[in-house]
């Protein structure tokens, strides 16, 4: 008996018995959803991890409200991000097809159609929005319509405008990492801000950067095949907006930090304590932006083990601070 034979009569056959599908059929109809499912990043989603940031600098983060209410918002954000990936892969297919990496890409390799992209990025657009204010409250839909709209526009011509394409990627995580004000009502401090939106500007610039040195040996006119804009920046431009940004969230934070000293109650103060670990990640971040090594943010923080033990420092000093013990 040949062994095609022998997979013949294993195969359940007679009334009632629905054939098997064949196995490339399987393959295709689980190709689409896999192929939306890499399509919409997964690697990027811990970014939306900063959506904890707001409700943790105020206290709020074990609080009922706040953990019933922060998942919610990090799929929210997650699926608005999804929406802005799947139009841009739409929109760039024809240009990918062409690149040496991002030709991978599922819309542009076709286990997306472009049309299916579109479709399916519109419906999270609107479902993000709409879902928001039904689960969250209006300020958090108007938000993320504001970063939808914000993203969208990037994808289709901000990214090409100098200077401004370093704004709107910034302002991208600054909402993230506010969202939990409007979502909580939870008031948020101006240092906060500060500290924040320097942060933010600090990785894109450092990323920016890498990626000037990374194609720093080929043709300067080439540059633009891996981002359009890296041949109208300079290396010496985007190493000053590294190295200001890094010094404007270091001065932001030091700020909050001195404004007073430990309460009645304290113990030590905390909230100067934790300066120390806040000033050794920035340098430990900045040896990465050096080197032309800060890539991905959420790469770089996830590799480095010095880098996550002083980032774990940090945090418990900075919860000891906001608990006031």
């Amino acid at each position: 008996m040949t062994e095609r034979t022998a997979v013949l009569e294993e195969t359940p056959t007679g009334p009632g018995v629905a054939p098997a599908a064949p196995l490339g059929l399987r393959a295709r109809a689980l190709g689409l959803p896999l192929g939306l499912l890499r399509t919409a990043r997964p690697r990027q989603w811990v970014k939306n991890v900063l959506v904890a940031a707001a409700p943790a600098a105020a206290g709020d983060l074990f609080l009922r409200p706040t953990l019933l209410r922060l998942p919610v918002l990090f799929v929210l954000f997650t699926a608005a991000a999804a929406a802005v990936y799947l139009v841009n892969d739409a929109r760039d297919a024809e240009a990918d097809r062409a690149h040496p990496d991002k030709r991978r890409r599922p819309v542009a390799a076709g286990e997306v159609p472009v049309p299916v992209a579109y479709a399916v990025g519109a419906l999270l657009a609107v479902l993000v929005p709409a879902t928001a204010a039904v689960l969250c409250n209006p300020a958090t839909a108007a938000l993320l319509c504001a970063y939808l709209l914000m993203q969208l526009a990037y994808c289709l011509s901000l990214k090409n405008v100098l200077v401004v394409d370093l704004a709107v990627v910034t302002t991208g995580f600054l909402m993230r990492a506010l969202a939990g004000g409007p979502a909580l009502g939870i008031p948020l401090s101006r240092w906060f801000l500060i500290t924040a939106g320097f942060g933010a500007l600090f990785m894109v610039a450092a990323k920016r950067y890498s990626e000037a040195l990374r194609v720093a040996g080929e043709r300067r006119e080439d540059r633009g095949e891996t981002r359009p804009l890296l041949r109208e920046y300079s290396d010496g431009y985007l190493r000053f907006v590294w190295q200001l940004a890094a010094g404007g969230a270091v001065l932001a934070y030091c700020l909050w930090a001195l404004e007073s000293g430990g309460t009645a109650a304290g113990v030590l103060p905390w909230r100067q304590l934790s300066m120390i670990p806040f000033i050794l990640a920035v340098l430990r971040y900045a040896v990465f932006a050096d080197r032309g090594a800060a890539g991905a943010p959420e790469d770089v923080v996830l590799r480095d083990r010095p880098l996550a033990v002083i980032g774990l420092a940090w945090t418990a000093l900075y919860a000891m601070a906001v608990a006031d013990v």
